[in-house]
């Protein structure tokens, strides 16, 4: 099978056995033991993370996977590594708490099977390193974000009313763990929905949020005859520009600077197409209404929205879910403090509220995405 007719059959599998997140949650699956267990992990979650995370940073958990099978002692481990023994211990001592690290009867340390994902699965990088660089100071202020509606722990980078208006200014580690984040989640759903963009041969395509151009560079290279328009605010169009001036485009790429949130600015109208790829859960559901209503009157009559959004109800695994939930605590904390990864029927109300109907939706694309495919009423 082709990779496109494998993925519409891995949809319309997808579809027929309607996997929903919601069956993960419905019903107890700990003893009261395990429950307990449970409950002492995450009071101690600050420590596991860092932990974990400075095992990995460190080289500890590399020189113990590179011993293979045969393990190392803590004195062996200390040598390789060269930091302080009472570190090296210390931390070894919590990887074995949290199941990363392995001891043997003879004192030598091996890997477990988390500390393997921990320390070369990339999604499991990409997410820790997002956690850690974007995330975890700002965290702090979580309850007063939930009580006041802002993103009180931004602060932490600088007065700034939402993480979209800093990010051009935010410092090149954060934005690289900002923008590996994003894109990885993204990236791999692209290939596959550019044959379903493109089937209905759009000649206009607008791109709203369009960061760094990834989606409006594969869309030109993808047909030679499109034209494409990126919107975004001033600082991440210069982005975009930049690096589609390196890619030899800027002929068939324009852009529109703007503030979407700006009710009073209109979008450009007389498009096929629209694109919004994990852009409009960076929004409330007020304002997510506003944006589909101003794409309502710059999309042509026979043109369609297409919306890629990763909803953490329509996900297969519980791992997903879960991780979709906890991100939408970022949204809370640091991005806007209103917005958040959406059950899907919370954001179909907002389509149909903003004048669209779906023609089309289909789950389980890459990592986590699904395609929504709209048109006018």
């Amino acid at each position: 099978m082709s990779q496109i007719s494998c993925f519409h059959f891995k949809s319309y599998l997808c579809q027929t056995l309607k996997y929903s997140g919601m069956e993960f949650f419905k019903k107890e699956k700990k003893t009261a033991l395990e429950a307990i267990e449970y409950a002492q992990f995450i009071a101690h979650a600050p420590m596991v993370f860092q932990a974990s995370r400075v095992l990995r940073d460190s080289g500890i958990l590399q020189v113990i996977m590179d011993s293979r099978k045969k393990g190392l002692t803590l004195e062996e481990i200390v040598e390789k590594v060269k930091l302080p023994h009472y570190g090296v211990r210390v931390l070894l001592e919590s990887g074995l708490g949290i199941g990363l690290v392995l001891i043997d009867d003879n004192n030598k340390y091996t890997l477990s099977k988390t500390g393997y994902f921990i320390l070369n699965d990339q999604m499991t990088r990409v997410n820790m390193d997002f956690v850690q660089d974007v995330c975890y100071k700002g965290l702090f202020n979580l309850e007063d974000s939930i009580k006041n509606e802002k993103p009180e722990g931004l602060k932490v980078f600088g007065e700034w009313k939402t993480v979209y208006e800093a990010l051009a200014h935010l410092p090149g580690f954060v934005q690289k763990s900002w923008f590996g984040f994003d894109h990885y989640y993204s990236d791999d759903a692209f290939p596959l929905v550019l044959p379903l963009v493109f089937k209905n041969k759009p000649k206009k395509l607008l791109d709203i949020g369009g960061n760094t151009g990834k989606w409006s560079i594969a869309c030109a290279r993808y047909d030679k005859d499109v034209q494409v328009t990126i919107v975004d605010l001033p600082g991440q169009v210069n982005m975009a520009k930049a690096n589609i001036e390196k890619h030899g485009l800027s002929d068939r790429l324009s852009f529109h600077g703007t503030n979407i949130l700006d009710e009073s600015q209109k979008l450009p109208k007389g498009y096929d197409a629209i694109w919004m790829s994990q852009f409009l859960d960076c929004f409330s559901e007020k304002e997510i209404i506003s944006i589909l209503q101003r794409c309502h009157e710059a999309v042509n009559e026979d043109g369609f929205i297409y919306i890629l959004e990763p909803f953490w109800d329509r996900q297969r695994f519980e791992a997903a879910a879960f991780s979709l939930q906890q991100t939408s605590l970022y949204f809370t904390a640091i991005a806007n403090g209103n917005s958040q990864m959406y059950h899907s029927e919370v954001f179909l109300k907002c389509v149909r509220a903003a004048g669209f109907e779906v023609v089309e939706q289909i789950d389980q694309i890459g990592v986590s995405q699904s395609l929504l495919k709209c048109k006018k009423k």
